[in-house]
């Protein structure tokens, strides 16, 4: 399977994968699929993508408009496909490449306030479960404004999750692929989970 960008200043540029099975690319269908939902909203919107693996939905969103992606990753072998792909894209000047356990990283306070978060961990570790945990304990990340956005095999999720900060909003699937669309709860919503 070809990674590309899609669509946008980089339109048609291929992107390497990283070597070996550690990251879950995102399939041309799903990725075409997640920004015709975003839509012109990506234009000027700040990302954070979280496991970040070639970085390929960060550069489709910068190749689109987005103004600035931060995009974490703690394998050293995709930080280092996730340069290269920036590099050939030419996009890397809106880029924030961080070599990071993103637990880590989500203790700290935010630098700023992000449109989307996309999270797209390795399969059945309950990662994904964990991260939104962790976006909950500390909200200072998702203002009113931020959609996060998960990606899964639609095989790890057995049972909806009760959330103090955030609530699930949409879903999509696309063959083996999950995307499931999260927002800060509004404060009547979070009095119901208190």
């Amino acid at each position: 399977m070809s990674l590309r960008v899609i669509a946008g200043s980089a339109k048609g540029c291929r992107l390497k994968r990283v070597p070996g099975n550690s990251t879950r690319p995102i399939m041309d269908r799903v990725k075409e699929a997640l920004f015709s939902i975003i839509g012109r909203e990506v234009i000027g919107a700040t990302f954070l993508d979280l496991y970040a693996g070639t970085g390929s939905v960060s550069i489709e969103a910068l190749s689109r408009g987005a103004a600035q992606a931060v995009l974490v990753e703690r394998d050293r072998f995709a930080i280092q496909t996730i340069k290269a792909n920036l590099a050939s894209t030419k996009l890397g000047d809106n880029a924030i490449v961080r070599r990071a356990d993103v637990f880590a990283f989500l203790k700290r306070q935010p630098d700023q306030i992000y449109d989307y978060i996309y999270i797209a961990p390795p399969q059945y570790k309950d990662l994904w479960i964990n991260t939104l945990k962790a976006l909950d304990t500390n909200p200072a990340w998702v203002s009113d404004t931020t959609q996060i956005i998960v990606q899964i095999d639609p095989k790890e999720r057995s049972q909806p999750i009760i959330f103090d900060h955030l609530e699930e909003i949409d879903q999509r699937q696309y063959g083996k692929t999950q995307l499931v669309f999260f927002t800060h709860k509004s404060p009547a919503a979070q009095e119901e989970t208190q």
